[in-house]
């Protein structure tokens, strides 16, 4: 007795035991959370250091290079960039992916911490913060008000909304754009000096400085302890409003008392004049909210929201919030979409199971086995953490045509041995004997195809993982439940076909497709020689398809939002900035299919870019009430925005998968440690190309060397003369310029800074600077021109590092039907046509994880074919054998190769772990054609010929139903619209192509194999009497 022999003759026990996997899976299902993809740490350092009135040389000399230089050591950093502008220095370190953001942070501090003293004075000290690195934040939140300032509406955010939108659970960050000097546009105390009024009065700004933080003192005097009583000394040494802060005494000349007032305009006002926000082209605020890099982002989108719905309650008088952008919308809707395509799919098997079989009994067992077997899975996946996520859905849509396939081969059996005069009981005991062996060797070799994706490393690995064992789990449960239930159900409820009706009209035409097939066969064997040919030529095809294809990291989704990253010249002043944004937002808004639009300016997208840079967002209605796609809105707003005079704006989408380091999605990184002007020079002749070749919307770069400098040349004998030093010279130009605060005061409970500078209209040109007064060694006033001399030169208005080394990162947005694959491969031979020895190459953000991906999946498609090959020879106990069933390998992956070379999809991740699976499935229909010929050989006697032939036809039915099941079963992808469909259907595309040519292919190639390679297992008898 065999093993299945216990279940067919127990039916309750095998009833218990598949109701036992169906409640615990049910169970398992319940208990996993829902994310959109597997659980990926992404860890982003961010090193921020200001150096107030700093140039760019300064702050890489004195700042970047001896941060980056410790910082490099430190552990698991996949790269990092750096940039030096006016007055901070950037440095951003990429981890690798999976690391701890704890042991990052703590690592990068303790490497920060050992040179902070190495700092110049007047530096402030780093700011290390971590985040996801994700080019957007979660949800942008958008407040604004015809009534209060954009200063009052920030202030009321730092005081109540961010507080509380920070405590959120997984909230990394909430921050408050636009983003000023870190706060936002929040309140500062404005101290504007008049350098003529100075000048005058013999005051000089380092004196100003002095005196405010002399006279704006935050003391903590002690207490006075008596027996029985003790109380708090409170000394008021520090400021509270402007009144007080004009009335500061400066100095007494005679009788006379120089307050700041007479000096300076003292008023309560920004922070910040760089930034601005806008949400539909009005002023407003924002908090952007990023999840931390382990977070889940539906449950923190959840989270926010419901703290946003309490927050409405208690707005200020005249204060609208409205959310322009929340990512989670895309996730909960291709969740949904998927989990629609899951119910689909399951209809349309259980439809064409019907279809082939024609009896509603038959199609009871396969419905059955479906959903105890998906249901079941949920066990095993939840013991190994898993989650509910896009991959993992996606997973059991294929699931559905995969153990489809076990249901069907054992009901096909069944039925075949009931219709040649068996009993129900008989035919389900035979079939568990004679089905056993190959559904464990077909199960075994699908495991081998998935298991290898599972243990990739990197981002395929990581986000494939759980795709690949969920298919693995579900095999597995399918296995189980082929063995045991279904052909217990196979004997109570399947009945000899009746000689009339539906089940045997279909039964006579499958008899007559079977006698029509065996005839081809039998001819097609004839010429072997010619089918083999054919199968090689095939096989050679699949370079060629292979190179003709393009090739990306995953295709663009539309998520509902397009991002425009805009820069304007080195010499844009703020308002002009926000002017010109506007008309990008009017263009934006033009569009019918523009929800909500939002704007931040003096941000960049990036590496580079700062002060003259917006960014800004085009968010679309929802999916089903717009027919145009985001990908096909891109070029369009793309070419719409080239017409915004004084700036340069590129529109592009999100990146489809996570991990991402935002930007553009072409960057292609230049380095060398040669000067920058060669780097540019190189970097403008690489862009000339870029536009020539007609492969490119918009290409720019983060290294501009046009920004004009002025320089203060110093006659340093005259100022010896004067009495005056380096550092007296510096200390009186820094506070009329620089716009450093100089310390903090109290309002309201909260501290802000006040910062002293000289208004606009009085550095309105350079040689306004030489009516400048400082003070001579003995107190003389003495105008800047006496010991100065102005020139002017252009220079980089920031200065990008990659990896320690000078560089600059290309950035560009392909023109539509353009593959990240294409353009890369373009830069690359470009660039090594025109670059110097001392140059060398790079990749950042989307392109980085494009070069690291590539060919990881072809290794693992090695190790799948090799695996299968070592079962198939075990099982078979064959070294031959296991050729005859891999020979329709090729035959699926040229069929599938075919339609993605035509450019209905490209070679990506979604595509090749399609490709993969494309092994398991069309090697199962090759398995049953061999294990059957073999055993036909060996109990009937029959030759080769003869024994495939037979072989081959008896198992026509059962390949035609699985392949159809698997076929059909993934048209829901091919037909599904809405969020995250490119990628199923370019999935479903590979199966539906690829399985449906090589099936119809192996049945003739598999059996022209076996002719040649098999060996001749008859008995000797049998042998000699042939």
């Amino acid at each position: 007795m065999t093993f299945t022999d216990i279940f067919v003759r127990r039916p309750v026990l095998a009833t218990a035991l598949s109701l036992v996997i169906f409640l615990l899976g049910l169970h398992a299902y319940s208990m996993m959370p829902v994310r959109e993809y597997p659980a990926l740490v992404n860890t982003v350092i961010s090193i921020k250091t200001a150096y107030p009135g700093a140039s760019p040389n300064t702050v890489q000399g004195f700042i970047t290079a001896r941060l980056e230089k410790v910082i490099a050591s430190a552990p698991d950093i996949d790269y990092m960039t750096a940039n030096s502008s006016d007055g901070s220095s950037t440095i951003t370190v990429y981890m690798k992916l999976n690391y701890s953001p704890n042991a990052a942070l703590a690592n990068i501090q303790s490497k920060v911490q050992q040179v902070t003293d190495q700092l110049p004075a007047g530096s402030q000290l780093p700011v290390i913060s971590v985040t996801n690195g994700h080019l957007t934040d979660l949800l942008y939140v958008a407040f604004y008000s015809q009534e209060l300032s954009q200063q009052q509406i920030t202030d009321y955010l730092l005081r109540v909304a961010q507080p509380r939108l920070a405590s959120v659970p997984g909230v990394g960050e909430a921050q408050i754009l636009p983003p000023g000097a870190g706060n936002g546009n929040t309140y500062a105390m404005r101290v504007w000096l008049n350098p003529q009024k100075m000048a005058a009065l013999g005051i000089t700004a380092a004196q100003v400085s002095q005196a405010l933080a002399a006279n704006d003192f935050i003391s903590a005097v002690g207490q006075t302890r008596g027996k029985t009583v003790q109380n708090t000394i409170v000394a008021t040494t520090n400021l509270h409003n402007v009144g007080e802060f004009r009335n500061l005494v400066l100095r007494q000349s005679g009788n006379t008392l120089i307050r700041l007032k007479d000096v300076a305009k003292v008023e309560l006002g920004a922070q910040d004049y760089t930034s601005q926000a806008f949400f539909d082209g009005k002023p407003a605020a924002f908090i952007g909210i990023q999840e931390a890099p382990s977070a889940n982002s539906l449950n923190v989108a959840s989270g926010v929201k419901a703290s946003l719905a309490q927050l409405t309650k208690s707005l200020p008088p005249g204060v609208h919030m409205a959310i322009p952008y929340d990512a989670s919308t895309f996730i909960k809707a291709s969740i949904d979409e998927v989990v629609m395509t899951i119910g689909i799919t399951l209809a349309v098997v259980v439809l064409v199971i019907f279809l082939f079989l024609g009896s509603f009994r038959a199609v009871l067992i396969p419905a059955i086995a479906i959903p105890l077997s998906i249901v079941g899975a949920g066990l095993i996946t939840w013991f190994m953490g898993f989650t509910i996520n896009l991959l993992t859905l996606l997973a059991v849509v294929l699931a559905i045509g995969l153990v489809v396939d076990d249901a069907i081969i054992i009901v096909e059996n069944v039925h075949r041995h009931i219709d040649e005069g068996k009993t129900p009981f008989e035919a389900a005991l035979m079939t568990g004997r004679e089905l056993g062996g190959p559904i464990i060797v077909m199960s075994t070799t699908l495991i081998a195809v998935f298991a290898p994706i599972g243990f990739m490393g990197g981002l395929t690995g990581s986000l494939f993982g759980e795709f690949a064992f969920t298919l693995v789990a579900t095999v597995l449960v399918s296995m189980i439940v082929a063995l045991t239930l279904s052909p217990m159900l196979s004997s109570k409820i399947l009945r000899p076909t009746r000689e009339h009706g539906f089940e045997y009209f279909i039964e006579q035409r499958f008899t007559g497709l079977r006698d029509f097939y065996d005839r081809i066969l039998g001819s097609t064997l004839n010429y072997v020689p010619v089918t083999m040919l054919f199968a090689v030529v095939v096989f050679g095809s699949i370079y060629f398809l292979f190179s003709t294809s393009k090739s990306e990291l995953a295709p663009a989704e539309d998520q509902g939002i397009i991002f425009n990253a805009g820069t304007g010249g080195p010499t844009i002043t703020p308002d002009r900035l926000a002017n010109d944004g506007q008309q990008v937002l009017k263009v934006l808004n033009k569009y019918p299919e523009t929800r909500a639009t939002f704007m931040v300016t003096g941000i960049s997208v990036g590496s580079g870019g700062g002060s003259n840079s917006l960014f800004a967002g085009m968010n679309l209605t929802n999916w089903d009430k717009r027919s145009t796609t985001a990908m096909q809105l891109q070029p369009q707003t793309q070419r719409a925005l080239q017409s915004v005079p004084g700036l340069q704006v590129a529109s592009f989408l999100p990146p489809s998968l996570p991990g991402s380091a935002g930007g553009l999605p072409v960057q292609f990184v230049l380095q060398s440690p040669g000067s920058y002007g060669k780097i540019d020079q190189v970097a403008g002749q690489l862009i000339a190309e870029a536009y020539k070749s007609g492969l490119f919307f918009y290409v720019t770069k983060d290294l501009r060397i046009d920004n004009p400098e002025i320089v203060l040349k110093i006659n340093r004998n005259m100022a010896a003369t004067l009495g005056l030093t380096m550092a007296n010279i510096a200390q009186d130009l820094q506070p009329l310029l620089g716009g450093n605060y100089v310390n903090r005061f109290d309002m309201e409970g909260r501290s802000y800074k006040v910062i002293p500078q000289v208004p606009d209209h009085f550095r309105l040109d350079p040689a306004a600077l030489k009516r400048y007064y400082i003070a001579t060694g003995s107190g003389q006033m003495v105008p800047l021109s006496a010991v100065v001399s102005i020139e002017t030169k252009v220079e980089p208005q920031y200065l990008p590092q990659f990896q320690q080394l000078n560089s600059t990162t290309i950035q560009a947005v392909p023109k539509p039907g353009v593959t990240l694959g294409e353009s890369l491969r373009f830069f690359k031979a470009a660039a090594e046509k025109i670059m110097p020895k001392d140059f060398s190459l790079n990749y950042a953000s989307q392109s980085r994880e494009y070069m690291q991906e590539s060919g990881a999946l072809l290794t693992t498609f090695a190790l799948a074919i090799i695996l299968i090959y070592l079962l198939l020879a075990a099982q078979f106990e064959s070294f031959r054998d296991p050729l005859i069933v891999l020979i329709t390998v090729p035959m699926s992956i040229s069929g599938a190769l075919i339609f993605i070379s035509l450019g209905l999809a490209s070679i990506n991740i979604y595509t090749e772990l399609g490709l993969i699976t494309l092994i398991g499935l069309i090697a199962k229909q090759g398995i049953l054609i061999v294990q059957f010929a073999n055993e036909i050989q060996k109990k009937e006697g029959l030759n080769k010929r003869a024994a495939v032939q037979k072989a081959s036809s008896i198992r026509l039915r059962p390949i035609l139903m699985t392949t159809g099941a698997m076929v059909l079963g993934v048209l829901p992808l091919l037909l599904a619209g809405g969020p995250g469909s490119v990628s199923r259907f370019q999935m479903g595309l590979v199966i539906f192509t690829g399985l449906g040519i090589g099936a119809f292919f192996s049945l003739f190639v598999v059996p022209a194999m076996y002719m040649l390679v098999a060996k001749d297992l008859r008995a000797p008898r049998n042998t000699q009497e042939a």
